[in-house]
């Protein structure tokens, strides 16, 4: 067992939980937070009679890494210890595993289901805890995995129900909630603290000692003019007007400025109500003018080239599809300027001027073979984009930058499995790279070596992430650089979440000074308020479930309307996937690419994708369950929903207006033989 060492301000905000009070633990990234999480563990696990710890991440990869880098080697000679996942056996015998544990570490998904599953082998109660770490708390609010538990926990609280586990959060900023006024992020700072029933705690007398352990990187701003002349881009927005004057007897109103979030966010209602009204002219047109705004934001991004490989990409997909003179006309304007824009995206003279910039904030930190550094980009697609342009650039590979790509796990295409993320941080954290280009995957919580520059590249985010990403550079004179155009919009949001940042130090400073009998008043005040917003939202949500008979509720594709599926041929297997049992259905699609995921499931594996053999709407994926029977498992988004009363297109299947039965394999089986 190594030996367990805090520093002087470790030791001062673990005063209050080594008290056996609920608290959370307030240190930037790099300070030491799950170290000084072990070291209340420990001495809970000593002290409290018939201790049962849970440390609970909201990331699958955090599970291992936590296991493997702090509790195992600090505690593992004297506690047994168990890290549980998705992919670990364990969590199907989980209340087996933790009655015969001293700490299980797991994702707060897995300790959700384990409280709501009746099986014995599986089930736990909260009370069987008495101490719950909750790491990067600060997400815990709203609908979050974290706020899920926490809610019951509350209510078994105001209940007097106990004895309760003790709290530790774990955050290094718990942000203003969008608040931009004092009054506002103070309530946020305060909410998040009634949802964990916990102060807040920071070091107070040893800061100059956290700053010496944790120095904050120098900031840097390389500002680029914008390019004067931008003949790809126009080219593209000029298709666009054609689509738009293509549309015009249906487009009411006309978007916002092309090449921006808002337009993106405008023709995408326009496709809902394309969908919603049956008009295909519509959903379709702005489905393809989505498609070109994706492309405006990548060529504002990185290259031209990467702008043109997305729409060629997009067009290839869709040739075999043609159902209408919409789908001509769309096709048709991008073959007739294919040519040109391939032409006007190879002229270096028009390239993305943030790009010649970036190069040259690398080649300066990179002149060190010692370098390491993150370059956080927006997308899984911006990600890509400027790997490519890595891997291309001539000056970049003099300087010897070993570049890879990071983002978060899952089956779309552009997805890593976790597997790869943790061979990818391996190979980083050996120096066989030296050049991480990211997602927010690698904001927060990932135990990533200290980099001497760190750069964010057109992104748009809160305080929380810019704080996570800063945290990042942590080696000796390191950089933290943002790479953005002079007066846009990248750099007006980080000027505001520098005032963001003081403003949640100001909220907790205020916070601290309150009279711990009106803190305390507050807090309960909160509680009862979000119990009683929960309650309501749980009757509203239960209304709407039943508001139709599912065999009222048709389901057509979204993209061609044609009717396929009733909600009556719906059914819910674990409370998560939902399969059509209706073996007509196979009639109305194509099958795609096999799916492969590297975990395994306990009563299911994934198969092919699946769309509508009509459009190529893409519908989803087939599932094998328990190694034998194969069911289609739609995405509520593929389709538009058909009620008496209305129709609706969705995103998610908790928000659909009929019940759907729990699939009852034995049944089914049986009424098929």
């Amino acid at each position: 067992m190594a030996w367990l060492f805090l520093l002087s301000y470790q030791e001062e905000v673990v005063q209050t939980a080594l008290r056996g009070e609920n608290s959370i633990i307030w240190l930037p990234t790099g300070g030491g937070k799950t170290r000084a999480a072990v070291y209340v563990a420990q001495k809970h696990l000593e002290n409290q009679p018939r201790a049962k710890v849970a440390v609970l991440v909201n990331k699958v990869h955090l599970v291992d890494q936590h296991y493997q880098k702090e509790f195992c080697p600090h505690l593992g000679g004297t506690a047994k210890i168990v890290a549980i996942s998705g992919d670990s056996k364990e969590k199907d015998f989980f209340g087996l595993v933790v009655r015969d544990s001293d700490l299980v570490i797991c994702t707060a998904q897995i300790l959700e289901n384990a409280l709501i599953n009746t099986e014995e082998d599986k089930h736990v109660e909260l009370t069987d805890f008495t101490l719950l770490i909750i790491d990067e708390c600060h997400h815990t609010h709203k609908s979050s995995m974290y706020n899920k538990i926490m809610a019951r926990y509350v209510e078994m609280k105001l209940k007097g129900a106990g004895p309760l586990p003790q709290i530790l959060g774990l955050t290094a900023s718990p942000g203003t909630g969008g608040a931009k006024t004092l009054e506002g992020a103070i309530t946020h700072v305060l909410k998040i603290c009634a949802n964990l029933d916990s102060v807040i705690v920071f070091t107070k007398h040893y800061e100059p000692v956290l700053t010496e352990a944790v120095p904050r990187p120098v900031k840097k701003y390389d500002i680029v003019e914008e390019q004067n002349l931008d003949p790809f881009g126009l080219h593209l927005k000029m298709m666009m007007g054609m689509i738009h004057a293509f549309m015009s007897s249906e487009l009411k109103v006309v978007p916002r400025e092309m090449g921006t979030q808002e337009y993106e966010a405008d023709v995408v209602e326009l496709e809902k109500k394309g969908a919603q009204e049956e008009n295909r002219l519509l959903a379709q047109c702005a489905q393809h003018l989505r498609k070109y705004n994706d492309a405006l934001l990548i060529k504002d991004a990185v290259r031209m080239v990467d702008a043109l490989r997305l729409l060629e990409d997009f067009y290839s997909s869709r040739r075999d599809n043609t159902l209408d003179t919409t789908d001509l006309f769309l096709l048709a304007l991008f073959e007739e300027n294919r040519v040109k824009l391939r032409q006007l995206s190879a002229d270096a003279r028009y390239e993305n001027p943030k790009l010649a910039q970036l190069q040259r904030t690398l080649v300066a930190q990179f002149q060190d073979p010692e370098s390491r550094g993150i370059l956080f980009a927006k997308t899984r697609e911006g990600t890509r984009c400027l790997y490519a342009w890595v891997c291309a650039n001539p000056e970049l590979q003099r300087a010897n930058i070993r570049a890879a790509i990071l983002t978060g796990a899952g089956t779309g295409a552009n997805h890593m499995t976790q597997n790869s993320q943790k061979d990818t941080i391996q190979k980083f954290r050996k120096g066989g790279l030296n050049l991480l280009i990211s997602t927010s995957v690698a904001e927060e919580g990932l135990d990533i070596p200290e980099c001497n520059i760190v750069v964010r590249y057109g992104l748009l985010t809160n305080e929380i992430a810019q704080q996570q990403a800063s945290g990042r550079a942590r080696a000796k004179d390191s950089i933290y650089s943002v790479v953005a155009l002079r007066g846009g919009r990248e750099m007006c949001r980080e000027k505001t979440n520098e005032y963001l940042e003081d403003l949640t130090g100001r909220a907790i400073n205020q916070i601290h000074k309150m009279e711990p009998s009106k803190f305390h008043k507050k807090v309960l005040e909160l509680q009862r308020e979000a119990v009683m917003q929960r309650n309501l939202a749980s009757v509203q949500r239960d209304q709407r479930r039943r508001r139709y008979d599912p065999a009222q509720v048709e389901f057509s594709c979204r993209g061609c309307f044609i009717t396929v599926a009733r909600g009556d041929h719906m059914r819910v297997v674990n409370s998560s996937q939902y399969v059509n049992i209706n073996p007509d259905f196979k009639k109305h699609y194509n099958k795609g690419n096999q799916i492969y995921l590297d975990r395994s499931f306990e009563d299911w594996e994934p198969g092919h994708t699946i769309s509508c053999a009509a459009c190529g709407q893409e519908w989803g994926m087939e599932v094998k369950i328990r190694s034998v029977l194969v069911l289609p498992c739609v995405k509520i988004k593929g389709f538009l929903l058909k009620t008496p009363n209305s129709k609706r297109t969705l995103e998610q299947w908790k928000d659909v207006e009929f019940p759907v039965e729990e699939f009852d394999f034995l049944q089914f089986v049986s009424d098929m033989n």
